[in-house]
């Protein structure tokens, strides 16, 4: 369920929203200064499995800054002490109780600033991928690089910064969260909000951090260093550091288990994080959708007509699930997880969901088609509170991104499992699939006279 958005007023009358998600202790997570939008966000698949993991032990709280997002963007005053004054206003709005603070990035001064001003209203302090003087980050040269395309091509530096900066890898994920931040701020108040983290300076005052702190860092960041991590570990008084896998300053992209694991485990309110590994499940067999090129019909439709499909699409899916006895276990956005006690039932429901969106686009040939790529693989995968992890889960979702449209592609131990079964199945080789050594042997299921042929990657 979508959160609600909440509205709070700060001391200076400006408008910052906020939505909260999950059970448990509050965790409020600081925007990506400048490129926040709660809502958008939410509505990203990979960003929203972040929050719904947090949302597993924590209530975590998101807001946008002022400026940004569905906060009020006429603003003037976009100093230090106008970012901690938005942080005040939602915790404030949050009830009487301390919270734990995430300080991502550009946003870590303003909860290490608020953090040493209200120490009775802060419980844990973790800074991410952040610094204590913004000085320190511009004097990179990457960072200035950056800032030059930002003044010369603004949309390119959109693409190059989701790329480089922010780690995300895959072109369309990339293209996603660039649109994201281009809907998240104006030019304008982008420049205006990223010149203003120059003056950002907390160095004097972190000795007076009194409460627990973890201090964060990705191990393959390429635009902070580490040793600005570690300097800040080392004048927080009691404070450590941690590095956790990925390489990206915004916590929900790329690798997010490890970050999640530190972050429970810092604030002991996730039994199994602290070591209690949780049990490996029965045997299933998981299947992954993916809608091709969700986010050019987004941008050439518009948001009201991309989301159209967006349900057709759904609506399609739920029912053959439905009919195949198949489990939903969490919709991605632009895709779902899927999982069967057979592998006859999944072959079958992907085989029936083809067909159905083929018959779908014959039938309504004036309307934007709609194109799904899935894979397949069989295991025993981590299950926990209707959810499922592990290897497993991983290498089926690598498999359905290693497809293309109209295509399913099944991992060797699925093909091998459904001998006999009458399904045909075309060899596709082997494919280098991230996080695994070795190389796998995928197949593609025949499902119309010479599809799978016509869609060769």
């Amino acid at each position: 369920m979508e959160p609600q958005i909440r509205y709070a007023r700060t001391t200076d009358d400006v408008g910052i929203a906020y939505w909260a998600y999950g059970s448990g202790p509050t965790l409020v997570q600081t925007p990506l200064l400048p490129f926040s939008h709660i809502e958008m966000e939410w509505q990203n698949p990979y960003l929203r499995h972040w929050y719904e993991r947090l949302g597993k032990f924590v209530t975590v709280v998101r807001y946008d800054g002022r400026g940004t997002g569905l906060s009020q963007r006429d603003v003037r005053d976009v100093s230090l002490d106008a970012h901690v004054r938005d942080l005040e206003a939602v915790v404030d709005g949050l009830g009487p109780d301390p919270v734990a603070l995430l300080g991502v990035f550009h946003s870590g001064p303003t909860a290490l600033t608020y953090t040493v001003r209200n120490p009775e209203r802060v419980s844990h302090l973790i800074p991410w991928c952040t610094y204590a003087s913004g000085a320190d980050y511009w004097r990179a040269p990457q960072s200035e690089g950056l800032r030059a395309l930002r003044q010369t091509d603004y949309l390119l530096f959109l693409r190059t910064g989701a790329h480089e900066l922010l780690g995300w890898e895959d072109d369309e994920r990339a293209d996603a969260f660039a649109e994201i931040m281009r809907l998240s701020v104006d030019p304008g108040m982008a420049d205006r909000l990223l010149a203003a983290t120059r003056d950002f300076d907390v160095g004097a005052s972190l000795d007076g951090v009194g409460c627990p702190t973890l201090v964060l860092h990705r191990r393959n960041l390429q635009w902070l260093e580490i040793d600005l991590s570690r300097d800040l570990a080392s004048r927080i008084p009691g404070a450590r550091l941690a590095v956790v896998d990925g390489r990206s300053p915004l916590p929900g992209a790329g690798e997010i288990e490890s970050a999640a694991k530190a972050i429970g485990e810092f604030l002991e309110v996730e039994p199994h994080v602290a070591g209690m590994a949780p049990p490996v499940g029965a045997f299933r067999v998981v299947l992954f959708t993916d809608l091709v090129s969700h986010t050019q019909m987004m941008t050439t439709l518009g948001d009201e007509g991309g989301r159209e499909v967006l349900r057709e699409h759904e609506r399609i899916t739920r029912e053959v699930l439905s009919e195949h006895e198949g489990t939903e276990v969490k919709a991605l956005g632009d895709g779902f997880m899927a999982s069967f006690s057979g592998v006859s039932r999944a072959i079958q429901c992907a085989i029936e969901l083809q067909r159905r969106i083929e018959k779908r686009n014959q039938a309504e040939p004036g309307a934007p088609p709609i194109s799904v790529r899935i894979g397949i693989n069989a295991g025993e995968p981590i299950e926990e509170d209707g959810d499922l992890f592990g290897a497993t889960v991983i290498l089926a979702s690598r498999i359905a991104g290693a497809a293309t449209g109209g295509v399913i592609l099944v991992a060797n131990s699925v093909r091998d499992l459904s001998a006999g079964k009458g399904f045909q199945f075309e060899d596709r080789g082997s494919i280098e699939a991230k996080g695994f050594e070795e190389p796998v042997h995928i197949w593609a299921v025949e499902w119309a006279e010479g599809h799978s042929r016509a869609f060769l990657p």
